[in-house]
């Protein structure tokens, strides 16, 4: 493989990384483009193709050191990981790959047997749902959301938008007014970083592919949520806020927004809990039809 430089992750990369991520049959969140472009500014994100092979790495540990995502493509897989190999070695670390799943693990272990080891990390697996529950929530597992959307609606007289350059203002709003609802010294800059990145992904909506929705009550927007696609049959659910004085707002916005997406989205993937407690539960509570296992791999020395 010839070294060709990295270059950063912009929004006129859209099209030539989603050549790679639409058709592969990974399901990982952070392989949805507007993921890697809205967080950019936190993980220093780039890729390069190289021998019809996508390569991408990223800043970890305060920017101390690069990672790597599994690389995907119809070109020679041994080569391009032996290839994240060497550029890893370059910059003074051993290769590390994150976000491996056990389908990517099985193409590892095939390649490079025994050379790998794997550290699952649970508060980065990805909760992925059947569309068709989200969007029915039947059955006895769902009834306590059927119920708080049942509430709702009697409740409220409320208008579903499709997320629009005219709204993104208001949007931001009620992320800025959750935000200093929600803060605390404990994790203040995580969701300093969080509202950065979702003041970048609702500003370059169009350029990143986001599909949004949001619900106004009284002429006010009460709830957002935007996605945007993974690969071709799963789609990323990255945001989701709310003003939580309207009891079921979550329940509402979530079936809203899942059932005004296109059905070729078998799966939705609502991301990982980043092991908060309450998102954990939350999460867990939907019945998950994939909690989608994701390593931690190093070479073993």
């Amino acid at each position: 493989m010839m070294n060709t430089a990295f270059k950063k992750i912009e929004c006129s990369d859209k099209e030539l990384i989603q050549s790679f991520t639409l058709p592969s049959t990974l399901q990982n969140c952070d392989l949805a483009f507007a993921n890697m472009c809205s967080w950019q500014f936190l993980y220093d994100s780039e890729f390069a193709v190289i021998d019809d092979m996508l390569l991408i790495r990223f800043k970890i540990e305060d920017k101390k050191r690069t990672a790597y995502m599994m690389p995907m493509g119809n070109g020679d897989m041994k080569k391009a990981v032996e290839f994240l190999e060497e550029d890893s070695k370059r910059l003074g670390h051993p290769l590390c790959m994150l976000g491996i799943t056990p389908e990517s693990k099985s193409v590892l272990d095939r390649l490079f047997p025994q050379m790998f080891h794997y550290i699952p990390e649970r508060d980065f697996f990805d909760y992925i749902y059947l569309r068709s529950d989200l969007v029915t929530l039947s059955g006895k597992k769902l009834q306590p959301k059927r119920n708080h959307v049942n509430k709702f609606n009697k409740l409220y007289d409320y208008e579903y938008l499709v997320i629009s350059k005219d709204i993104v203002g208001e949007c931001i709003e009620l992320e800025e007014k959750w935000f200093n609802e929600n803060q605390s010294a404990d994790d203040l800059q995580e969701l300093v970083e969080e509202h950065r990145s979702m003041s970048f992904a609702l500003t370059h909506g169009k350029e990143l592919g986001l599909v949004g929705g949001a619900i106004r009550i009284g002429g006010r927007i009460v709830a957002f949520t935007y996605g945007s696609p993974i690969n071709f049959n799963t789609f990323g659910v990255h945001v989701e806020k709310a003003d939580t004085n309207y009891e079921g707002i979550y329940a509402v916005i979530n079936k809203e927004f899942v059932s005004h997406l296109p059905e070729q989205y078998i799966y939705i993937n609502r991301e990982e809990d980043l092991g908060i407690e309450g998102l954990r539960k939350a999460k867990l509570s939907y019945q998950p039809a994939i909690l989608l296992e994701k390593s931690a791999v190093m070479k073993r020395r």
